[in-house]
């Protein structure tokens, strides 16, 4: 029997998160189970970032400087491909992503990606018209998230979204599956296209098979949406691997 390609994904955290490292495990640790072509680690690189605002404090958690010294330290464990698990383009603009990966390849040599281009790349494979949009957010910050989909001509109307007004980070992760489902089924009576739960430091991967079952539409959770992108660009086949919803 051959012996599986090893393929090391290395992931950009948020210092405060802890739902995006167990999440991608979980999610990496059922692909390898159910086939036997690769074997896929992830290994994981944090910069400083507490909060979710559009202070100047906030904001300023973002620059790229700490993100680009995070991903030459995932340059040293030789990892096929870097991605940014975070969601900040969503308020900074998509831009800001774009110039990220610019960066993170010309300082490592090694390709990269981030959840919300993945993100904005799913929406585009499906033809999403119309996004419900749910995250944890403050108004501001929601607000400049809808405002760049708008831009790009994604259209999140009123109803089409709910956030939660919190701002520390590490408050994010404790939000339970019983708030989300509510959440999902409310954005999903407005007859959107799609959803999706946009914050790396949500518990919500794992919930994306029972609210497509319920509700017939894709989900793109913003943790899972970054690995299959990065398995992408690795020519790694996903289809066919359950429990992780329609993008696998």
């Amino acid at each position: 029997m051959p012996k599986p390609q090893r393929i090391r994904l290395g992931i950009l955290t948020p210092s405060s998160n802890t739902a995006l490292e167990p999440l991608t495990h979980a999610l990496l640790a059922s692909f390898n189970v159910q086939q036997s072509t690769y074997h896929i680690t992830a290994h994981f690189s944090r910069f400083p970032v507490t909060t979710i605002s559009l202070s100047p404090s906030g904001l300023a958690q973002f620059d790229l400087a700490p993100i680009l010294t995070a991903a030459e330290l995932l340059a040293h464990a030789e990892v096929d491909i870097i991605g940014w698990s975070g969601t900040s383009a969503g308020w900074l603009g998509f831009d800001k992503d774009i110039r990220l990966c610019e960066e993170i390849e010309k300082a490592t040599g090694i390709k990269a990606t981030t959840s919300i281009l993945a993100l904005n790349k799913a929406l585009g494979l499906w033809g999403i018209e119309k996004l419900g949009l749910i995250t944890p957010y403050l108004d501001d910050v929601q607000m400049k998230i809808m405002e760049n989909y708008a831009a790009i001509g994604v259209v999140i109307e009123e109803g089409m979204e709910k956030h939660l007004g919190v701002v520390k980070n590490t408050d994010i992760a404790d939000i339970g599956e019983e708030v989300l489902d509510g959440l999902v089924k409310d954005v999903v009576g407005k007859r959107v296209d799609a959803v999706t739960t946009f914050c790396t430091n949500l518990v919500a991967a794992q919930r994306v098979e029972f609210w497509e079952k319920e509700h017939g539409i894709p989900v793109f959770d913003t943790v899972a949406t970054v690995i299959w992108d990065m398995l992408a660009e690795c020519g790694v086949d996903t289809k066919g691997v359950n429990g992780w919803g329609m993008i696998f």
